[in-house]
């Protein structure tokens, strides 16, 4: 049964890095088990896509196409404008709040960032960001919970 804890955490922080805290808390994980384990979510994710970023997004785009959607996004334009200022270190630092880990390595992966770049600063984001929202999921969510 705690295996099922432990992985409950470590799938959802790899497709949704701010519902991996949430999560911890709802199975009843301690604080460092949960930042432990969205770390090694996005982490893994981070990995994966590093190596099929470039593909991934030469699949997305044809599928984008096939249904007639448009190229340039509201959120897209956003993205390039982050890149463009920032670089890897920007995306990185926005990965686990406003992108997801998947959008954000493969945005790194296309615009060439190298992949021990991507996973450098890939896991420093998701050093700080886990240690932070776990913070704030563990000591203020009874006060969210009130409200909400």
């Amino acid at each position: 049964m705690e295996i099922i804890k432990y992985l409950s955490v470590y799938l959802v922080s790899m497709v949704k890095f701010f519902a991996g805290p949430v999560t911890g808390v709802s199975v009843g994980l301690t604080y460092m088990e949960s930042v432990l384990l969205t770390i090694a979510g996005m982490m893994t994710t981070v990995l994966v896509f590093s190596f099929i970023g470039r593909e991934f997004s030469k699949w997305w785009s044809r599928r984008q196409r096939e249904k007639h959607k448009p190229v340039f996004s509201k959120k897209n334009r956003r993205i390039i404008k982050i890149w463009k200022n920032f670089g890897v270190v920007g995306v990185a630092f926005l990965t686990p709040i406003l992108l997801t880990p998947i959008v954000g390595t493969v945005v790194a992966a296309l615009f060439g960032a190298p992949r021990k770049q991507i996973f450098i600063h890939m896991l420093w984001s998701a050093v700080i960001w886990s240690a932070l929202l776990n913070l704030m999921v563990f000591e203020f969510g009874d006060l969210a919970s009130k409200y909400f």
